[in-house]
């Protein structure tokens, strides 16, 4: 793929549920572009279904619970959003829990620059369009105080023994609130089509 002038490329900074990362000086994308509301709206949709489910499963079962919504419910909710849509939808980080959740080499690279040293109180965001009419779509996702039931350090044994039952090969350890946990992904591979 040939690299896109800064034009074409956004990484917008906004305020979210959350509060996270980055404003990288590239240009700003055109905010009324229809391709970026709608992936917004689509990761938006996806952490507060997320979010619910993980509520609900803490206030029913605990953090054990939760890992099952993470485990089952959030690729599901993923599947949903991707055939609705027409984009393929994910979750990724550097420090992944489940493999399938490993990052393609342009996450990795956004990923990185959504963990810069001192960018840790601003949103990240990040558009990119091509001319062949695809789009891909960034949002970082910050830690919450939520997510440290399963992510932070110190945590209880019956969490331990759960983790390392349903994830081996465990990365997503040992954060801190507010540290960038990963990101959503929307990869839209026709935005005519996808527009329809």
């Amino acid at each position: 793929m040939h690299a896109l002038p800064a034009s074409h490329i956004s990484i917008v900074s906004l305020t979210a549920l959350c509060a996270s990362l980055l404003a990288i000086p590239l240009a700003v994308f055109a905010e009324e572009d229809p391709l970026l509301v709608k992936s917004r709206e689509i990761s938006a949709s996806f952490g507060m279904q997320l979010k619910a489910a993980l509520q609900d499963a803490m206030t029913a079962g605990g953090p054990v619970a939760a890992i099952t919504v993470c485990k089952d419910i959030a690729p599901q909710i993923a599947s949903d959003l991707s055939r609705k849509s027409g984009a393929k939808v994910t979750r990724t980080s550097l420090r992944f829990r489940n493999p399938m959740n490993a990052p393609e080499p342009w996450q990795t690279s956004v990923l990185q620059q959504f963990e810069q040293p001192g960018k840790a109180e601003l949103t990240g965001e990040y558009f990119e369009q091509h001319e062949n009419n695809s789009a891909r779509y960034m949002k970082a996702i910050p830690t919450g105080a939520l997510c440290l039931s399963c992510h932070g350090s110190n945590l209880p044994v019956g969490i331990k023994d759960a983790l390392d039952t349903d994830y081996p090969h465990d990365l997503a350890r040992n954060y801190e609130l507010g540290d960038i946990r990963g990101a959503f992904s929307i990869t839209w591979p026709d935005t005519k089509t996808a527009l329809k």
